[in-house]
């Protein structure tokens, strides 16, 4: 595997990393944040050295900057797409789910010349509770891959998901006991740990964010499956 090197230019301690991890600890939840890779030593000093360039982002963009800047020295090897849905009414305050309300979740991995897809569903399940599902399968999925190492991008349009990993929120509720900072008790705790515990064993995963049912084609697939999940299910 080809030695990469990792710029911090702005995080917690700017610099040049030998390994992703390490920078990674530079930029997690650090808003704002301007990092890229090379493959060479002489093109990270340069990109370091150079005056920084924020771009004029929309609020929402720049709460992702960690995972929507993207390298353009180097392409994804794998593009990871994930979603969940539900046809329930416990998505509002003062509603409740109902057990005969269906829920499904759903992942499309591109990558190797392959295209693998997965899908399932659930009777009165949170649409929150799928979108963590998506993820979490579609990571389970890459590891039996053995993909683990390989540079991936992750696409998800849910704000739930993405907020709680890059603005440093997860660590956050371990730190508390699994209570967010108004002292409430996590919602989907058991699937927020298996999260915590499987970013560590990817070594160049990426987050972005993309509007859902718009013009993304992986994410408008990953629509389309779970919809049809739920199509099916009690037939």
């Amino acid at each position: 595997m080809a030695k990469k090197y990792y710029v911090v230019k702005e995080g917690r301690q700017p610099g040049i990393y030998n390994s992703w991890p390490a920078g990674q600890k530079q930029v997690s939840g650090y808003a704002g944040a301007v990092y890229r890779g090379f493959s060479t030593l002489s093109e990270a000093q340069a990109w370091l050295a150079a005056p920084s360039k924020r771009s004029m982002r929309q609020p929402e963009q720049m709460q992702l900057a960690l995972g929507d800047q993207q390298e353009t020295t180097d392409q994804p090897e794998v593009r990871l797409y994930s979603d969940g849905g539900s046809r329930n009414h416990g998505n509002k305050l003062g509603q409740h789910v109902k057990q005969t309300d269906k829920a499904a979740w759903a992942y499309l991995i591109e990558g190797a010349g392959r295209r693998l897809t997965g899908t399932g569903g659930e009777w009165g399940s949170t649409n929150n509770r799928m979108e963590l599902l998506g993820l979490i399968n579609a990571l389970n999925r890459l590891l039996e891959l053995s993909w683990q190492d390989k540079k991936i991008v992750a696409t998800l349009d849910s704000h739930y998901v993405l907020d709680t990993i890059m603005k440093g929120w997860l660590n956050g509720w371990r730190r508390r006991n699994w209570r967010t900072s108004t002292g409430k008790p996590v919602a989907n705790q058991q699937l927020w740990q298996e999260i915590l515990g499987l970013l560590p064993r990817f070594s160049a995963l990426h987050f972005t964010w993309t509007k859902g049912h718009a013009n993304n084609s992986g994410n408008n697939t990953v629509d389309e499956l779970l919809n049809k999940t739920m199509d099916k299910m009690g037939e």
